[in-house]
């Protein structure tokens, strides 16, 4: 098969054309004949040699695809029903970016209803990302502000925010996003968010304006960095902050203090190395819950650019220069 492969770690010129064998699924897995390759951010840190793959899984790049079902075992758990010659899009720890890709049934779904296999591909990473940290580790909605609760999204430009901003808005929650320009923030504003402009803007001030001095229950942080403790400014009592990314640092201070007396919480995760029990989890309540949003057009994909696979060098080099707005996808076929 055809794939790219990452030649030697360095900038996008790094991924290069090859032919792999095709992948053989194991028990539990099943083979996609990749249609589309999503683009993600830690396709970019694993081409730098910075996010090296979990033990076993492919050394290509690539964190989600969508394509059709070829083969494979499905007898395992198969919660819906899905068979040789369905469409799906699936979550994987790696071997995104080839022709054919092997993943555990269990992180596969369904194409939704009235979607293209281009658009499928630009759905897993982030969908599953948000669901986990905004909804499973955040609890968003279930906190101490009920129903009512609002999340604030950095980075609402970004796949992971334009998905986070669709998902939250479309369950009722009033969603607030910082973006770098003010075309983004109009992107933002369009999928539901209250949009921020952090060039021009304090986002601390904003929020604290826009919410009357409450905060905000919820913050999906991809920064990190000095951006904690001013996050933590922003947040209402017993509001909770997620971090997924630290693109502004590893290191934090904050006052422990006031964290106590306003009994916030920080937490993080990762997804790519967790079980896959626990990604199959997430795929049925994405399936239950966001699935049914996206067919009837609650929730739709943000592409900002397809490009045949052979040019994932300019794909990266798009993702390195923070210039979309959505998702970045590579095209196998048509």
């Amino acid at each position: 098969m055809h794939a790219i492969e990452i030649h030697q770690p360095g900038g996008p010129e790094a991924l290069v054309e090859c032919e792999r064998p095709r992948p053989v699924p194991g028990p539990g897995e099943v083979l996609i004949k990749v249609a589309a390759s999503g683009v993600n951010r830690p396709d970019v840190f694993q081409r730098q040699g910075k996010y090296p793959p979990p033990p076993g899984a492919s050394d290509l790049p690539g964190l989600e695809v969508a394509g059709t079902l070829v083969d494979g075992d499905f007898d395992s758990a198969n919660p819906f029903g899905l068979k040789a010659g369905d469409a799906v899009c699936a979550l994987l720890a790696g071997g995104g970016y080839a022709e054919y890709a092997v993943a555990p049934l269990g992180q596969c779904l369904p194409v939704p209803k009235g979607l293209s296999l281009v658009e499928a591909a630009s759905l897993p990473e982030n969908h599953f990302t948000v669901w986990s940290n905004v909804f499973d580790r955040g609890q968003l909605g279930h906190g101490e502000g009920g129903a009512d609760e609002t999340l604030l999204v950095q980075g609402g430009s970004s796949g992971i925010g334009v998905t986070a901003i669709q998902i939250a808005h479309a369950l009722g929650h009033r969603v607030f996003a910082t973006a770098g320009s003010d075309d983004k923030c109009r992107a933002c504003e369009a999928l539901g968010a209250t949009a921020i402009n952090y060039r021009t803007q304090d986002f601390v001030a904003e929020v604290k304006r826009l919410t009357d001095g409450r905060g905000v229950d919820v913050v999906l942080d991809m920064v990190a960095g000095d951006y904690v403790p001013r996050e933590l400014e922003a947040m209402a009592e017993g509001g909770r902050l997620v971090i997924i990314a630290t693109l502004g640092g590893t290191e934090v201070q904050f006052n422990a203090g006031a964290l106590m007396r306003r009994r916030h919480t920080i937490t993080g995760s990762t997804l790519r190395n967790r079980p896959v029990a626990f990604k199959a989890a997430i795929a049925r309540q994405l399936h239950d819950v966001v699935w049914p949003l996206i067919e009837r057009g609650a929730i739709r994909p943000v592409i900002h650019q397809v490009f045949p696979a052979e040019q994932a060098t300019q794909a990266h080099a798009l993702m390195e220069s923070s210039q979309h707005i959505g998702k970045i996808v590579l095209a196998w076929e048509g």
